[in-house]
C-alpha cells in the first residue's frame, strides 16, 4: 500500500484548507456553536456550488463527483483541523454511504442527486435511547400496514438530527434490521436539542410515534450494508481526529516557541520538550492508522473491518491525549473559555465516543481477529 498523496490530492488538500481558513475561523466557530442549527446555509451552499464537496464520493450517475473514500478523508481531515461546524459528516459520511451501501437502486436515484447538490442535509440515526452502538439493539420497531410502513421509538445521540431533512432510520421488522427513510417533516416525529459538551456538533433525540417512513432496501436485509457504513463512517471520523490532534499539536509547539519563563522559551524546559514529543509519536502513529482505514476502505477489501476498529480506537485516544496535553502546555491561560483549547478538548471527547468508545472498537478487533 502506498500512504503518499497524488498531486490532485494535495490540491484538494490546498484547496480546503484555503476555504476553511476563511470560512471556519474560531470567531465563526464560536458564533455558529451557539446557534440552534450550528452552520452556516449560505456556507454550506458554497461548499456545494463551489468546491462540490458534498457529492465528492457520491458516483457521478447519482449527480457527484465520483471520487473514492482517500479524497473524502483528505477533507475530512481539514475539517477536524478547523472545527468546521456544519452537518458535512452526517450527511456525507453516514447518510449518503449508507444510501450507497443499501442495495436499493431506486431509493440511490431518488436521495442521491439532493446530498450531492446540497440541497439536502441527512442524517443517519442508529443508536438507541441509551446511546448503544449494537446496531441489533436499535431501540425503533417499523409496522408494515398494506404497503406502507410506521416507526415507534427513540433514537439518540443523532448528529444533525435537528436540521436534517432526511433521516435514515435503522428499525427492526418481523424480518430483522431494515432501514428507513424519514422525511424531518414527517407527522409523528419529535426532535429535541440535546446539550452536549461538544457545542461545535450538535445532537438530537428523536422520538417517532407511528410516524410515516419509507423502506430503503428489502426488510430484514439492511445489516451487511449498515455494517459497512458504520466502518468507512469510522475511518472519515479517525481522519477527522488526525486533522484536530495535528492542529493543536502545531498550537501547543508555537506556543512553546514563544512563551517565555524565567528568561527562556517554556520549549526549552524537559517536561514540555516531553509532552509535545509524546504528542507528536501519537500524531504519527494517528496518521497510519487512519491512512490505513482510508486505504482499506478505497480498496473496499476485507481489511476494512479491522483496519476501521483499529483507526477508530487509536485515532480517538491520540487526539484526546493531545488535546488535553496542549491545555497543559498553555498553562493556567488554556483553562479559559476565551482561549480555543477547550474547543478541541470538547471534539476530541465527543468524537472519542461517537460510533463506539474504544474499549467497544478493541472488542470488536478482538472477535474478528480471534483472540
Amino acid at each position: 500500500m502506498n500512504f503518499g498523496f497524488s498531486e490532485e490530492q494535495d490540491e484538494l488538500r490546498k484547496m480546503v484548507k484555503r476555504f476553511l481558513d476563511d470560512k471556519s475561523p474560531e470567531t465563526e466557530v464560536r458564533r455558529l456553536m451557539g446557534t440552534p442549527e450550528g452552520y452556516d446555509p449560505a456556507v454550506w451552499s458554497q461548499m456545494a456550488d463551489e468546491l462540490a464537496l458534498q457529492g465528492l464520493g457520491i458516483p457521478e450517475e447519482f449527480g457527484g463527483q465520483g471520487y473514492g473514500p482517500v479524497e473524502l478523508y483528505v477533507v475530512f481531515e481539514e475539517m477536524g483541523a478547523a472545527l468546521l461546524c456544519a452537518p458535512y459528516f452526517s450527511t456525507v459520511a453516514l447518510a449518503s454511504n449508507a444510501l450507497l451501501n443499501c442495495g436499493d437502486d431506486a431509493a440511490k436515484k431518488t436521495y442521491l442527486p439532493g446530498l450531492a447538490s446540497g440541497e439536502t442535509i441527512a442524517t443517519l440515526a442508529l443508536t438507541n435511547d441509551a446511546g448503544s452502538p449494537d446496531l441489533d439493539d436499535c431501540g425503533v420497531t417499523a409496522t408494515k400496514s398494506g404497503d406502507s410502513y410506521t416507526l415507534s421509538g427513540v433514537k439518540n445521540f443523532v448528529i444533525d438530527g435537528n436540521t436534517a431533512s432526511l433521516i435514515l432510520v435503522s428499525a427492526s421488522t418481523s424480518d430483522g434490521l431494515s432501514l428507513f427513510a424519514v422525511e424531518g417533516s414527517a407527522s409523528g416525529l419529535t426532535r429535541t436539542n440535546l446539550p452536549t459538551m461538544d457545542q461545535t456538533r450538535k445532537q438530537s433525540r428523536l422520538e417517532f410515534a407511528d410516524t410515516p417512513a419509507v423502506l430503503v432496501g428489502s426488510s430484514g436485509g439492511a445489516k451487511a450494508g449498515l455494517e459497512r457504513t458504520v466502518q468507512v463512517a469510522c475511518a472519515a471520523l479517525a481522519a477527522e481526529q488526525v486533522g484536530g490532534a495535528q492542529r493543536v499539536l502545531n498550537n501547543a509547539v508555537e506556543y512553546a516557541k514563544n512563551r517565555v519563563q524565567f528568561g527562556r522559551p517554556i520549549g526549552s524546559f524537559q517536561a514540555i520538550k516531553h509532552k509535545c514529543a509524546d504528542m507528536l509519536l501519537d500524531v504519527e502513529s494517528a496518521k497510519s492508522a487512519a491512512y490505513y482505514a482510508a486505504w482499506a476502505a478505497q480498496e473496499d477489501n476485507d481489511e476494512l473491518a479491522i483496519a476501521s476498529s483499529l483507526a477508530k480506537s487509536f485515532c480517538s485516544e491520540a487526539y484526546f491525549h493531545c488535546a488535553a496535553e496542549n491545555i497543559q502546555i498553555h498553562g493556567g491561560i488554556g483553562f479559559t473559555w476565551e482561549h480555543h483549547a477547550h474547543l478541541y478538548f470538547k471534539r476530541a471527547k465527543s468524537s472519542e465516543l461517537l460510533l463506539g468508545d474504544p474499549a467497544y472498537h478493541r472488542e470488536l478487533l478482538a472477535q474478528r481477529l480471534g483472540i
